[in-house]
């Protein structure tokens, strides 16, 4: 056989295969079907069904812009200069899931947040994984936000508190106008100068009358041997909501925050406040708010405030407060902001 054989051979063999092609229909592939998102109402608004899944997701978030005024808000500069206003911006992402099984509704939760605030010479920003938990009914394992982080009264004068976030296992029993739970916290992360029992315990108890409600929360410190308890009434009266709120720390801890005099840093001992939300419109709202604290060295400062916030669109508010406090020891001070919340 010689080449000329070959290559007759050869397009004879290709046309007929061309010819098999021909014969043959052009079919295009079916288009997969579209499976659209579908709406998730077991869990309350907002949720969706992840596609292919039993799974409801909700995804929100917020914007917050800030400009606060006060006595050295600003911070200190290189070389001692001081402001006294500033501003902050802070977003928030989450996303939450929820999932119905044989061992009760399964829930994920995560939160980033990051923010951005100049200070003179020494602007700072941050962006951290601030929540995420698991739960399995009424457990929940995690970075969570304690019940601790509750306490405290409509408006800006609600200093009491300190650290409320922490890796965290609670157990939460919900019988609808009572609850109650109690959880572990690992403190590691407030004593990182040193290793020892860094464990902290709260428990939380809340029982409902109606649409006003009493909580007692407390915590405790096992590392510094010192705890803390606060307990707050919640009642709507006349066309606003009451909120009283009162606190007492046996000593020195990472739940309860300090009052920074002129001379120094002392932690709170007790608190009394109170606050009245009053719904001057549909749209507006006003919170005159009073406030007592003493420190553990006998301190002791008085608060007064008010907040007011508009409701400009479904999801948008402008909010601006002013707070005066006078402590027995150290300097007068006026602080307040003015700020422009987006959530969605």
């Amino acid at each position: 056989m010689n080449i000329k054989s070959l290559l007759i051979g050869s397009a004879a063999a290709l046309a007929a295969v061309s010819g098999a092609h021909a014969a043959d229909a052009i079919v295009a592939a079916e288009p997969e079907p579209l499976e659209y998102v579908r709406v998730c109402d077991a869990f309350g608004a907002g949720y969706f069904y992840i596609p292919g899944t039993e799974t409801c997701l909700r995804i929100g978030g917020e914007v917050r812009a800030t400009v606060a005024f006060g006595e050295d808000i600003g911070g200190l500069a290189p070389g001692g200069r001081s402001s006294d206003w500033n501003s902050q911006v802070r977003a928030r992402v989450f996303f939450d899931t929820k999932t119905d099984s044989e061992l009760g509704t399964i829930g994920t939760y995560i939160r980033l947040e990051g923010d951005y605030r100049p200070r003179d010479g020494n602007a700072s920003s941050s962006l951290e994984l601030e929540q995420a938990w698991v739960s399995i009914g009424g457990l929940t394992a995690g970075k969570v936000l304690t019940w601790w982080d509750d306490i405290g009264i409509y408006g800006e004068l609600d200093a009491f508190e300190a650290a409320t976030n922490f890796n965290t296992v609670s157990y939460l029993y919900d019988a609808g106008t009572f609850r109650i739970g109690v959880g572990i916290n690992d403190l590691s992360g407030e004593y990182s100068d040193r290793a020892g029992s860094e464990f902290g315990l709260q428990g939380y108890a809340q029982v409902d009358f109606g649409s006003a409600n009493a909580a007692l929360r407390g915590v405790y410190d096992n590392e510094a041997e010192e705890g803390a308890i606060y307990a707050t009434l919640v009642a709507p009266i006349g066309p606003g909501t009451l909120e009283l709120g009162a606190g007492w720390s046996s000593g020195d801890n990472v739940y309860v925050d300090r009052f920074d005099s002129d001379f120094a840093a002392t932690s709170y001992e007790w608190t009394v406040s109170g606050s009245y939300a009053l719904k001057a419109t549909e749209k507006l709202t006003i919170a005159p708010s009073l406030a007592y604290w003493s420190t553990q060295d006998n301190n002791d400062i008085w608060g007064v405030g008010v907040l007011a916030e508009y409701q400009l669109a479904t999801g948008l508010k402008v909010g601006a407060t002013v707070d005066y406090v006078s402590p027995d020891v150290g300097d007068d001070n006026t602080s307040g902001f003015l700020r422009l919340t987006r959530s969605f």
